[in-house]
């Protein structure tokens, strides 16, 4: 597993592999944009050239791009369809650009329309993206399940990607605390082990490319997005060890978004916790499975 942090691109890319290394992570997430701002931010080729560098020799072995919250593929508003198709077909490009492992996008809310008519309009929308775009992944994230959020189900979001044409560079960004607050018990290994199992045989064993590690201010079945640094939250240590040590998420980018230990931004504190865990974790299964202590 890949331990990692949402970082900043101020200064550029070569500055967020900077923050990134400098908090110990192995992997890392960032904008590609502003998150609240329509105005795309296109990175410079020198800037590019001199992050594929560090990428191919640094600490960092992975980075992921997260779409902008004001995307709503969803949407049939023709100036939001308009503005979110650009904005996302801009992050599989620069995703393209950067040799990025996928870009995560919440699929979208329905606005009050009807739900069959919005997953088809988020299918158009994923199809189009990938037309539009070389060879970056697209991964939808799962969601807290609040207002009229779509991909708040496995059903959902297997539905989505059938209606996108099953493309085989989409795929699923898991989010720990996501899964607990559209009700997901996620709290133990064994009730993780189910989740990922029904996760798995509805979207595709070859789906899930990404993790999202949060813990929940909020307890399960809330539908609300909340984060709370790791282990403090209603996950707990126990939930967040659980969730670093599944067996079937070695080798994924396990990006944690925050708040962190110090209330703000991710710092090595934090990845040092998210590391601390997965230990725990994988002790606790060695136990469970009468191989030993570690």
């Amino acid at each position: 597993m890949l331990i990692g942090a949402h970082v900043s691109t101020a200064g550029g890319l070569v500055n967020a592999h900077a923050r990134g290394a400098e908090i110990g992570a192995d992997a890392i997430q960032v904008f590609n944009q502003s998150p609240r701002m329509w105005r795309p931010t296109r990175w410079k080729n020198d800037d590019i050239a001199a992050f594929r560098e560090l990428m191919d020799g640094g600490p960092i072995r992975s980075i992921v791009i997260h779409a902008v919250y004001l995307v709503n593929c969803a949407s049939k508003d023709p100036e939001i369809r308009e503005k979110s198709l650009a904005s996302l077909v801009h992050s599989l490009r620069m995703g393209d650009a950067i040799g990025a492992a996928g870009v995560v996008l919440h699929p979208g809310s329905t606005v009050g329309e009807p739900q069959d008519e919005a997953l088809a309009r988020v299918g158009d929308a994923l199809r189009f993206a990938l037309e539009e775009s070389e060879s970056c992944p697209l991964l939808l994230e799962d969601t807290a399940g609040a207002g009229n959020t779509l991909g708040r189900s496995f059903e959902e979001l297997a539905e989505l990607v059938e209606l996108a044409g099953g493309d085989q560079r989409l795929g699923l960004c898991l989010d720990s605390c996501h899964l607990l607050a559209s009700g997901f018990d996620v709290r133990t290994a064994d009730g993780l082990a189910q989740v990922i199992d029904s996760c798995l045989s509805l979207v595709g064993e070859d789906r899930l490319r990404c993790l999202h590690v949060n813990d929940s201010q909020t307890p399960l079945g809330s539908g609300r997005d909340r984060h709370a640094p790791l282990g403090d939250g209603e996950l707990g240590a126990r939930g967040c060890a659980a969730f670093l040590s599944e067996p079937r998420f070695e080798g994924l980018p396990a990006i944690f978004e925050g708040p962190g230990v110090e209330g703000k931004a991710p710092t090595r504190k934090d990845v040092e916790r998210a590391r601390e865990l997965r230990r725990s974790g994988v002790r606790a299964r060695r136990r469970r499975s009468g191989s030993g202590s570690g």
